[in-house]
């Protein structure tokens, strides 16, 4: 008879158990963002874009000088090397080779510290757009946001890029032209 009562007593708090878990996840709200596009999309992504050209248009313009240079260098010696003299001929070969060095030291130098600029300004734009996500999950009062890298399947009903990416524009400034999707091939 004590071990029925406690069997039914073990029952009732499983079926309660299992009808709370039950409403638990009917009340779960779930949001999936883009992170990809909201950086790519971002008016802070124009502007990191303008600050590195800023910061690193004048090294590409010098860039861009050395390699003309370089190359009117290489052009007079294939245009005139047979009527040069011996030395003539070994000093502009000497200058160029030197150019030529000079020209890849100075590019593979601006490369490095243009990628870590640009990783470094990405990175703080993440930051950004991840932070502004949170703020708009927990003003909507969401229960869980995913990056849809993470995401297998999501229904649009759930994508609330477009919300945070409203969130990152500036008061005032258009909202985000989606890429038209191209019409249902005719059959």
């Amino acid at each position: 008879m004590i071990g029925s009562k406690y069997s039914w007593v073990a029952v009732l708090v499983v079926a309660f158990v299992a009808t709370a878990a039950a409403n638990a996840q009917a009340t779960l709200k779930i949001g999936v963002i883009n992170v990809a596009r909201l950086i790519e999309q971002a008016p802070q992504a124009e502007a990191v874009t303008k600050k590195l050209q800023d910061e690193f248009g004048p090294r590409q313009r010098d860039l861009a000088a050395m390699q003309t240079k370089l190359r009117t260098q290489q052009e007079t010696f294939q245009r005139d090397s047979p009527v040069m003299g011996e030395e003539e001929r070994a000093n502009l070969e000497r200058q160029i080779r030197d150019a030529t060095r000079e020209y890849q030291r100075t590019e593979t130098e601006f490369r490095e510290d243009l990628d870590l600029r640009r990783n470094e300004e990405l990175g703080k734009l993440q930051r950004d757009v991840l932070l502004k996500a949170q703020e708009y999950a927990r003003g909507a009062q969401f229960d869980l946001v995913l990056a849809d890298s993470n995401v297998i399947f999501m229904s649009t009903a759930v994508d609330i890029t477009e919300p945070v990416l409203a969130l990152l524009k500036p008061a005032g400034a258009p909202a985000p032209s989606r890429p038209a999707t191209p019409p249902a091939p005719s059959r």
